[in-house]
């Protein structure tokens, strides 16, 4: 089993390096999933109230903490506040709901999704959610990061949260951000790949001592079953002759050449995979190395191409412009 090493975070804890993306797994074999997962070394998995499976991703880790594969200190359990929970009044209920569908006392990281408010919508009535309101429209609302922050913090001091993080923020968001936390982000979570590399984006977070994970780290391939156009019109990242030259040299699939490259410039991982064989690879991203002139060649992919980015499914809500 390959040893994966921590991140070490501001506040003192620490997350493990690579981990396990929940998102887009279907709830019929979450448990499953997660729990095949862990007996294969993985202990940080990535949730979200947007991926719908999180009861069932909680029956895979109750599993393994019964057959006594792990105890609850050795799992890092994150997960995500989805933007119709933004309201003060709103943040505690869904926290604790969330919990609930885990099996948890607490979760080790919880982050804001999207730097996006939206009206609230009863999880008993539409789960998840999604994008739009029960009429169909996207309905923003006039809650601030600031109140949203706030209110995290809190569960922070009551123990239900362990740190705090941000997702899909930039970087003017992020130094806003930084004016008024009470406790300061620990990570933040951006789509990055070879097709998006963000470099500013990546020494901002440096400089405040925030750690970064990487979603998407195949680029287009996390997209393409979802029939986007972007991510179909993109050449796969697994083919491109730089990142398959890379591969053949060091003995490795370009799927791991993908995830070294980003852990090797020391961001956190997250990949997906249903297969045992490519499950034990994508943890198989840390004892090697590239040379600096690989990452160098994999880093001027850079296209500033965003596959995750709102106005391109709903038509608003250009939070990247």
């Amino acid at each position: 089993m390959v040893n994966v090493p921590n991140i070490k975070l501001n506040n003192g804890k620490e997350m493990p390096q690579v981990g396990f993306g929940l998102w887009k797994v279907p709830t019929d074999s979450a448990a499953d999933v997660v729990y095949n997962a862990i007996k294969a070394g993985y202990r940080l998995f990535d949730g979200a109230f947007d991926y719908g499976n999180e009861k069932e991703c909680g029956q895979g880790v109750k599993r393994a903490l019964d057959e006594g594969l792990v105890k609850r200190e050795d799992l890092f359990i994150v997960s995500k506040l989805w933007n119709t929970f933004h309201e003060t009044n709103k943040v505690e209920p869904i926290v604790r709901q969330q919990l609930e569908w885990w099996g948890l006392e607490y979760f080790d990281l919880f982050h804001i999704h999207f730097p996006v408010a939206l009206a609230y919508v009863d999880p008993k009535e539409s789960y998840p959610s999604g994008w739009n309101y029960t009429d169909g429209t996207v309905k923003p609302i006039r809650a601030p990061i600031q109140e949203t922050w706030q209110a995290l913090e809190k569960l922070v001091d009551a123990g239900l949260i362990r740190s705090i993080g941000v997702s899909n923020f930039q970087g003017a968001l992020l130094l806003d951000l930084l004016r008024y936390a009470r406790i300061a982000p620990a990570v933040l979570q951006i789509e990055h790949h070879p097709y998006l590399v963000q470099p500013d984006l990546l020494k901002l977070a440096k400089s405040e001592g925030i750690a970064v994970t990487a979603y998407s780290s195949f680029g287009p391939q996390s997209f393409i079953e979802l029939e986007w156009k972007k991510a179909a019109d993109t050449p796969p990242l697994f083919e491109h002759p730089v990142v398959k030259g890379v591969a053949e040299k060091h003995g490795k699939t370009p799927a791991q050449v993908l995830l070294r490259w980003a852990t090797q410039r020391g961001l956190a991982v997250i990949p997906k995979s249903n297969s045992p064989h490519r499950l034990a690879e994508n943890l198989d991203v840390i004892g090697w190395d590239l040379s600096e002139e690989e990452v160098e060649s994999v880093s001027v992919l850079d296209r500033g191409l965003r596959f995750n980015n709102p106005p391109d499914y709903l038509g608003t809500l250009h939070i990247f412009a």
